[in-house]
């Protein structure tokens, strides 16, 4: 499967200023610009940064920002799944994952994840791929927010709504560990119904294997 990747940019208008959400960029654009100190949630910034030039150059990695004039303060990225986790099990080509979205403080509020991911919707080629997102509450900033759990979730379901992404049953056992945990999904129009099947199995990874073993398959 060939990965094409097509350019967009928009300008938003915040209480701090006009910003820049563009995308996807490859490594050799990102490197132009200043990664904000504060973009932590996963790893030190310059670690992060760092991630963020190798996943740009994956044939299927797509990095889309939201930057002032030179420092990116927001972004988010697609990509497979890890090789490690259960969702490349089938090595599915069309299946990427929405891996990691931040926003630094000073532009929470300011719809800047909706717009980062509403404008990587924008490319028709993302109709070609199933989009999953895994959330798990321990992922959350509520200490920064002040949300509780379930008002974090339903944020958080907004914003994934605005790009076409829903919560989707699993058996995944970690997202089954606790209540507020989600598999959220959004399957591209061009998707065929043999793929959608085999996401299916995968969503129910256990039962299918369990399935299996009864049958001695």
């Amino acid at each position: 499967m060939e990965h094409i990747k097509t350019y967009y940019a928009k300008h938003l208008e915040t209480s701090k200023g006009t910003i820049i959400i563009e995308g996807p960029l490859p490594s050799t654009e990102l490197k132009k610009y200043n990664f904000h100190e504060q973009l932590t949630a996963f790893r030190p910034a310059h670690k992060q940064f760092e991630a963020l030039l190798s996943i740009a150059d994956f044939p299927e990695g797509r990095i889309i920002v939201a930057r002032t004039e030179d420092t990116i303060i927001g972004y988010v990225t697609y990509l497979h799944p890890d090789p490690l986790e259960r969702w490349s099990e089938f090595n599915m080509e069309e299946l990427i994952e929405l891996g990691a979205i931040e926003i630094i403080p000073a532009y929470r509020g300011e719809k800047v994840a909706s717009n980062l991911i509403q404008l990587s919707m924008m490319d028709e080629f993302m109709e070609n791929y199933i989009i999953i997102s895994t959330e798990y509450y321990w992922h959350w900033d509520l200490d920064e927010t002040n949300l509780s759990i379930w008002n974090y979730r339903k944020v958080m379901e907004k914003m994934m709504a605005s790009g076409g992404l829903h919560p989707a049953p699993t058996d995944d056992p970690e997202i089954i560990s606790h209540p507020a945990n989600c598999l959220m999904v959004r399957i591209g129009k061009n998707v065929s119904v043999e793929s959608i099947n085999r996401f299916d199995q995968l969503r129910f990874l256990t039962r299918h294997k369990n399935r299996s073993m009864r049958e001695g398959i």
